[in-house]
């Protein structure tokens, strides 16, 4: 995070420092993503204040690049009254400097790491110091009436890769190194930062001129001896250096167009041209930018005022181009989602204009309607247990969300619920004479199998019932077994259903799947009896002599259940779950 502050070059402007709580508010480098939300979020009520304010406090009135104007500070200092001196006094946090000595006098100072971002001369930063040793010689130079320190920029770790940022990590590696360690990882040009205030471990610091580390003197805490860097001469007037300088501020207001981040930061800049020099200038671009540390201390480094311009220049056009993707890409995304609600919405106001009309309901209202129609004919010849399973989905339904999955699944184990025919028979006829009739009409010959035929039908009429008895039909391909079971179903006044299990291997093809499988469906017979609507069909088991047996179960097995007379009047599909009465069907096998 970064902050500045800025006085007039003709007078000399008396303020004073944020109050301890307000630098407080302040947080460090390393908890923002983005070096433009830092100084924002530092800047918070820059653009609401006048001209004059703003002015003043945009810059450090000290804070320079070594040429010299630090000595208004103590001018500023010395023409304070005796009563705002008094009350500087009471407030240790508020007092931007001491009158003596000058800053250009320290050429020994502590030597404060920077993990994240250099710090720019008239710019605030915030760090952090785990050290007691260097806390304590920090706290104690600042109340000796002497608040200045080095602040350097840490080297990347050699064998650490330079494109991959962990703040966590960098931190650690910053209290760990001690001595000479530290001070081989430090970049030599720095700056002199002024110690503003220190709440505990939080340290706010001030940047005011460059600064080169010269030798070390003591290593703990660091401190080390350091040349006072200044900017190499310039001409004002300048073609190269004004057209530089005015690209950057035109580069600035363009990010305004792309970036609300900036606004206030920019704007109250650019309505201070006046107030500022070409460093300076190069100074806040880069400062603000997003560029990594190298780049930042890559200007910070450079003395010459035009080349310092021209990489400032770089990072700011860097900076445009970023604001103009995120722009692109947040105007994408919000279109995307204008679009998604505004159909959304016409969609609900369509669905209560036809509900409010009576013209429809919503879905799941409509399907609940459905469902109850449909099992409400049945509901005195269906089982209890069925009934109470399909009250209690029916319950579920209306809970679950429309777009679930599980709001498709219970819908689709609903469907099939209510559509089979619970407890409806279709009306047997145990004619002989008649059945004979159907059988010669259909078939010529095959006396045998009629006489067989009108056997069972006979014992079927003395008996009242035809279940327990199972046909088989043998012969070659073609002969009419088929054609005979559909005769047979005519005479008996039965549906008819046919299903091939050759080749069959999969258990679950009579008896069903899981209803948590994707696409899952009951089995064989259950599919049959909601085709044919009667409980009591007549069902041809085609090539049962071809039935097969693979890694999925024996089919022959489940067969057996289903065949059966003891067991078929509780037949369990897995997909249904609820005991199906199989006993009234009448089984040819063929």
């Amino acid at each position: 995070m970064l902050k500045l502050i800025t006085s007039s070059s003709s007078r000399i402007h008396h303020h004073r420092f944020p109050s301890a709580a307000a630098v407080t508010a302040l947080r460090p480098v390393a908890e923002s993503s983005s070096p433009l939300l830092r100084v924002l979020n530092s800047l918070g009520g820059l653009g609401r204040r006048n001209g004059n304010s703003v002015g003043r406090l945009f810059f450090c009135s000290g804070s320079g690049s070594g040429d010299g104007s630090d000595q208004a500070v103590d001018a500023e200092v010395k023409s304070t009254e005796s009563g705002a001196a008094d009350e500087a006094q009471a407030k240790a946090s508020s007092a931007i400097v001491s009158t003596y000595p000058r800053p250009e006098d320290y050429l020994t100072v502590l030597a404060l790491p920077l993990p994240h971002r250099p710090l720019f001369p008239g710019f605030y930063m915030p760090i952090y110091v785990k050290d007691p040793k260097l806390l304590a010689a920090l706290q104690e130079s600042r109340e000796r009436q002497a608040p200045y320190a080095g602040a350097f920029l840490l080297k990347d770790d050699p064998g650490a890769d330079p494109s991959i940022v962990s703040g966590s990590e960098t931190e650690k590696s910053v209290y760990d190194l001690k001595g000479k360690e530290l001070f081989n990882r430090l970049h030599e040009v720095g700056t002199l930062a002024q110690i503003s205030s220190i709440h505990g471990e939080q340290v706010i610091l001030i940047g005011h001129r460059r600064l080169r580390i010269t030798e070390m003197v003591s290593e703990d805490p660091l401190t080390v001896k350091v040349d006072h860097l200044k900017d190499k001469p310039y001409n004002k007037d300048d073609d190269l250096i004004k057209a530089t300088s005015f690209e950057v501020i035109s580069t600035l207001r363009d990010v305004l167009k792309t970036s609300s981040l900036w606004r206030d930061h920019v704007q109250t800049y650019t309505k201070h041209i006046g107030d500022f020099t070409y460093p300076k200038l190069a100074d806040f671009g880069a400062a603000i930018s997003g560029a990594n540390k190298l780049q930042c201390q890559e200007v910070l480094e450079e003395l010459d005022v035009y080349k310092r311009l021209k990489l400032t220049l770089e990072l700011v056009k860097k900076e445009m181009e970023i604001s103009k993707i995120q722009e692109s890409i947040a105007k994408a995304i919000e279109e995307k989602i204008s679009g998604e609600q505004r159909r959304y919405l016409l969609n609900e106001q369509l669905k209560a204009i036809k509900k409010e009309l009576g013209l429809e309901t919503d879905d799941k209202t409509a399907l609940t309607s459905k469902f109850r129609e449909r099992i409400e004919p049945k509901r005195e010849k269906c089982p209890p247990h069925v009934l109470q399973v399909i009250d209690e989905e029916l319950t579920k339904l209306q809970l679950l969300e429309a777009s679930s999955s599980e709001f498709s699944v219970t819908r689709n184990y609903l469907d099939w619920l209510t559509a089979l025919p619970w407890g409806e028979y279709s009306d047997e006829n145990f004619d002989v004479t008649r059945a004979q009739g159907i059988l010669d009409e259909d078939h010529y010959g095959l006396t045998d199998v009629k006489e067989r035929i009108l056997e069972f039908i006979a014992v079927g009429k003395l008996r009242g019932t035809s279940q327990g008895k199972i046909i088989c039909l043998s012969g070659p391909p073609g002969v009419g077994k088929t054609s005979i079971g559909r005769s047979i179903a005519r005479a008996l006044n039965r549906k008819f259903f046919r299903f091939s299990v050759g080749g069959l291997a999969d258990v679950a093809e009579i008896k069903g799947h899981r209803r948590t499988y994707i696409g899952a469906m009951p089995g064989k017979m259950v599919q049959c009896l909601k085709n044919v609507g009667t409980a009591n069909p007549l069902v041809l088991i085609d090539e049962i002599d071809k039935l097969g047996r693979g890694h999925a179960g024996d089919p022959a097995s489940a067969l057996l259940e289903l065949l059966d007379p003891e067991q078929n009047a509780n037949f369990l599909d897995h997909y249904l779950d609820v005991p199906i009465d199989l006993s009234k069907v009448t089984y040819l096998v063929a």
